[in-house]
């Protein structure tokens, strides 16, 4: 019967999932004592402590896998009721150079650098990713699509929280010391800092209305998830493709040769319908686009028609972030912490190189359009 076989995945994935919503909790508190930390850093660190501690046994393994990928979709999904597409439009079109300016400097300089420090691929996309737009949201959405490995996301989410605060301490300064005013330092920090509660946290050090620009140009620079999860669905399913061609087989290989005319025949009698040539297109994107994806720009469009009343919108970002922050607590109780050792200070350094490229790629757009 499918509902008793329901029930037997929902039992079977309970004592995991209990888990992993139990560490949330504390960390939800810890994030809210410190909340340049956050409740999603202090999951993934205090995740990784029950691990050493514990050793989380069989019986949580299909809860905490469920809640590192699931419940990480379900948040995706969450945060698309944050979006409202007017809003993104009165962003300005002055900000959008910024915001492609900063993603494709840090996309190219994430390749480039990574795989000269010999930082492994889905690592460095983490990293890139997640400095380009909007931190632990942005790997969330990203994880499943690649397929990274916890121990990654780990490190990635870890990575760019200390550059967080770094940039929480100096870009007031650096703000004032550069005569900003209250927009443009918005506009610095929604496109430079990528975690909102640090953007937040810093535009109201710099004081005045720049906290509520910079909210709106991070919740802009958030649809930056769509295109660039696109584009990575679509390499992965890419590199699959080759995987697979590469392992057939003699017999396989064989077997092709041997039926090629009558293959040659049906293409010609009725069209190819093989892979990659014959699907429809529709159905062919339809593969591509991850159903969590669909979701996420689903409620975007409900929350753009005022479809989601106002006073619903801070619960449901409340939701989306303990949400993020269940899955980053399961990722955590998932880590192999003797492979975080082994990778060794390369992806820490990878995520400053990246830091310091977004602030310096921001700052120059804006001395652009100030004088020029």
């Amino acid at each position: 019967m499918p509902g008793a076989a329901l029930i037997r995945g929902f039992t079977a994935r309970l004592p995991g999932l209990a888990l992993a919503v139990g560490v949330a909790l504390v960390a939800t508190a810890a994030g809210r004592l410190v909340p340049v930390v956050g409740g999603p850093v202090s999951a993934v660190v205090l995740g990784i402590l029950v691990a050493v501690a514990v050793r989380p046994g069989e019986r949580t393994r299909p809860g905490i896998a469920f809640a590192g990928r699931g419940v990480l979709q379900a948040a995706v999904v969450v945060l698309g009721a944050q979006l409202s597409l007017g809003q993104v439009l009165r962003v300005g079109a002055g900000s959008l150079p910024v915001m492609t300016g900063t993603l494709a400097a840090c996309l190219a300089a994430a390749y480039w650098i990574g795989r000269r420090l010999g930082v492994v691929r889905d690592l460095r996309t983490l990293i890139g990713v997640g400095t380009g737009v909007c931190g632990a949201s942005a790997i969330a959405a990203v994880t499943p699509v690649i397929a990274a490995a916890e121990a990654e996301v780990a490190y990635a989410v870890s990575t760019i929280f200390v550059f967080n605060v770094a940039a929480v301490v100096t870009f007031p300064l650096l703000g004032h010391l550069l005569e900003m005013d209250p927009q443009t330092f918005g506009l610095f920090a929604g496109t430079a800092i990528n975690d909102m509660s640090s953007v937040v946290a810093a535009a109201a050090t710099f004081g005045g209305p720049a906290a509520d620009h910079a909210v709106v140009v991070k919740l802009a620079r958030t649809l930056m998830i769509i295109p660039i999860c696109l584009g990575l669905a679509a390499l992965a399913r890419r590199r699959a493709r080759k995987a697979d061609e590469r392992t057939i087989t003699a017999e396989d290989a064989a077997y092709a040769v041997g039926g090629a005319a009558d293959a040659v025949g049906s293409a010609a009698g009725a069209g190819a319908t093989g892979p990659g040539r014959g699907t429809a297109g529709p159905s062919r994107v339809g593969r591509l686009v991850p159903r969590f994806l669909v979701g996420f720009l689903a409620l975007a469009a409900v929350n753009s028609a005022g479809l989601v009343p106002s006073a619903a919108h801070a619960p449901l970002g409340t939701l989306a972030g303990f949400l993020i922050t269940v899955a980053l607590a399961a990722i955590g109780l998932s880590t192999d912490p003797a492979r975080l050792r082994r990778t060794g200070p390369a992806p820490l350094l990878l995520g400053g190189c990246l830091w310091l490229v977004v602030s310096a790629t921001s700052l120059a757009f804006l001395f652009l359009d100030r004088y020029l």
